[in-house]
């Protein structure tokens, strides 16, 4: 029998739902955002985002079977996210999951979700093959890990205080802009002048490759403050001065762990890797230092099922298994779950 796994994400503030087959590939990748609910509070409400989980996850895996007339007993295992991410969401996927499993007589499987942002690039037409650095940078997590093969991880650094997604989103709080903040900044970069405020590149005169960026948030803080009043125009340059030193710092580590492995070959995965600025930053570099850049499809940027589904697939074929035992976790380092 072919193997279809489906995916269910609810980490955070999207609820997605996909099938994964190992002759076709995805088959189905449905998200629902819950953009709306949380941007008049300028951020996620933990609470309201369990709520919404509970109220789509159900709903929306009946969607997806009935729409690509899959019925229950050609799904071969569900995957979902363990972690990390909000307690309460992790719950919700988990529960659901679990209860389907038991239900369908088919295993169920936690599956790391910044592993899920970093094998999305494998469902690229050009996939990056073992070794290789990966950026996993997202609201919740910047960290540069040396994959070595399938589920072999290294964590070589990470954020020691707030991630760079994080950073994004708080910046452009002060500046006034709608959540989430990330798209917003770089669209407001665009029209700015990066040289008219210079910002501090964190912890880059520091040998190592551990990142920081509560410090430079603080900076356009100051900044900010020190104008009498934020008109268009200097919103437009903080934005585009920030931008440019977050990814400045970014593309400095990234060389760093390059030169320090030896690689070169670079997988940018996660939320903020949608930035085409970080991008184009990257790529230059890249065509200067003689190393290759893989990136997941735009879609598969943010928080998705399929990116779940499809790490859920890779692990089952590994022969890992777990029992029906609900666990979930807020944190947790992605190098724990080398194999």
């Amino acid at each position: 029998m072919v193997m279809k796994i489906l995916g269910v994400e609810t980490s955070c503030d999207e609820t997605g739902i996909a099938i994964y087959c190992e002759e076709e590939g995805i088959i189905a990748n449905r998200v629902y955002s819950q953009i709306r609910l949380h941007q008049k509070y300028g951020g996620v409400i933990p609470e309201l985002a369990s709520r919404d989980h509970i109220r789509k996850t159900l709903p929306l895996i009946q969607e997806v079977l009935e729409e690509n007339a899959i019925k229950r007993n050609e799904i071969s295992a569900i995957a979902y996210t363990a972690g990390p991410g909000l307690v309460g969401a992790l719950l919700v996927g988990a529960s659901v999951a679990k209860s389907l499993a038991l239900a369908w007589g088919i295993p169920s499987l936690g599956i790391h979700h910044m592993e899920g942002h970093l094998l999305a690039t494998l469902l690229t037409k050009d996939p990056p093959a073992y070794p290789f650095i990966a950026l996993l940078i997202s609201g919740g997590h910047t960290q540069l890990i040396a994959c070595y093969r399938n589920h072999r991880y290294q964590l070589l650094g990470e954020s020691q205080d707030d991630a760079a997604g994080e950073a994004f989103d708080k910046v452009a709080k002060m500046l006034g802009l709608a959540y989430p903040g990330g798209p917003e900044i770089e669209k407001l970069a665009k029209k700015g002048d990066s040289e008219r405020f210079y910002f501090p590149r964190p912890m880059t005169r520091k040998p190592g490759l551990d990142f920081s960026f509560s410090g430079l948030k603080t900076a356009v803080m100051n900044e900010v403050k020190s104008l009498e009043k934020i008109r268009p125009q200097d919103a437009e340059d903080l934005a585009a001065g920030f931008q440019k030193a977050a990814l400045d710092t970014i593309k400095i580590k990234c060389e760093r762990a390059l030169d320090y492995t030896g690689l070169k070959r670079l997988v940018i995965a996660g939320g903020v890797s949608a930035n085409m600025a970080l991008r184009e930053n990257l790529e230059r570099t890249a065509l200067e230092k003689e190393f290759k850049i893989y990136y997941p499809p735009l879609d598969l940027c943010t928080d998705n099922g399929a990116m779940i589904a499809f790490a859920g697939y890779q692990r089952l074929k590994s022969g890992q298994k777990e029992d029906l035992t609900i666990k979930v976790k807020a944190r947790w380092p992605l190098a724990d779950e080398s194999i």
